[in-house]
């Protein structure tokens, strides 16, 4: 929360941001999001958090996420689990974006099918702006097959859930910005967040180990991009990878 406090709202301002997504299902100490953490995440300026596999690690968020529509899980969990995988948001300007948040399955938890999940959800929201997708998966291959199935038909697609940054943003011949996964805003002295010498130990000895956040090496990690409203297609885009005194 530190790199996001410091640096967003003095980002949102500098590069004039009219709408921010960003995935918060680790920000309870690495394992899930509760409604304090969420609406921490909204004051500093994020309008839509999107989640992933674990979303119900916090069971107080399971209450929470049917009355906040800004929050999401993905769109092929369960109907019967609560909240929305995809909401359409209104900005200042009168812009709508349509936010859709999505799970793999490869190496993942059983999930429904993403890709018939996303067709079925894009016929939904045909009246917006722009439309951003969220890919919460592990295989990168899984995340490159979703960005050609989406080319032309979002605006953008950002992968997320390894923590790791990959160097591959582009505009698809379609139009569609993408990233393989966009990284992690958190301690990178760290093995994906969590302390390396816990981390380090039970790789070596095999021993389990209680997974402990880090505390040091405070980086943002994000995508930024610039769309045309009339099609919805990107036209700009930009990986940003900051130090907190960067900014």
């Amino acid at each position: 929360m530190l790199a996001i406090r410091k640096m967003l709202p003095r980002l949102i301002a500098q590069k004039q941001v009219d709408f921010v997504v960003a995935n918060g299902e680790n920000a309870a100490g690495g394992v899930g999001l509760t409604p304090e953490l969420t609406r921490e995440l909204f004051a500093a300026g994020i309008d839509c958090v999107t989640t992933g596999n674990h979303v119900w690690r916090q069971r107080e968020l399971r209450d929470y996420i049917d009355t906040e529509r800004r929050l999401l899980r993905p769109v092929n969990f369960s109907q019967k689990q609560p909240g929305a995988g995809f909401g359409v948001y209104e900005t200042a300007a009168g812009t709508r974006v349509a936010v859709i948040n999505a799970a793999g399955r490869v190496f993942m938890d059983p999930a429904d099918n993403p890709f018939e999940a996303l067709d079925d959800v894009l016929g939904r929201v045909e009246g917006a702006h722009v439309v951003i997708v969220d890919f919460h998966a592990e295989a990168t291959s899984e995340k490159r097959a979703m960005g050609f199935f989406l080319d032309g038909r979002v605006t953008a697609m950002f992968g997320t859930h390894t923590h790791v940054q990959t160097a591959d943003e582009q505009i698809l011949v379609g139009g569609t910005a993408y990233i393989t996964d966009v990284g992690m805003t958190g301690p990178h002295d760290s093995v994906i967040g969590m302390r390396k010498d816990l981390i380090l130990d039970r790789f070596v000895s095999g021993m389990p180990h209680a997974f402990k956040a880090a505390k040091k090496g405070a980086r943002f990690q994000a995508l930024f991009v610039e769309a045309d409203l009339d099609s919805a297609r990107a036209t700009a885009v930009e990986r940003l990878d900051l130090t907190v005194d960067d900014v």
